[in-house]
């Protein structure tokens, strides 16, 4: 997922899309270790898009945070 469409995303759809990459890296993970996974960049690129979604998270809370 890029970060356009992370953006795009209401804050309601952003903590169902962590949860669902956040899923979708346990299960990559498990794969890996029972030895049926086949594409390991899948780990990486799901912990990029996990980092990219919190990465959001952080900017609109920092928004609405009043700067003192």
């Amino acid at each position: 997922m890029d970060i356009d469409k992370i953006r795009s995303l209401s804050d309601a759809e952003l903590e169902r899309a962590l949860a669902e990459a956040k899923q979708e890296l346990w299960n990559a993970r498990f794969a890996l270790a029972t030895r049926q996974l086949k594409d390991t960049s899948l780990i990486r690129r799901t912990r990029r898009t996990i980092a990219r979604i919190l990465t959001v998270k952080r900017e609109r809370e920092a928004q609405r945070a009043p700067t003192a």
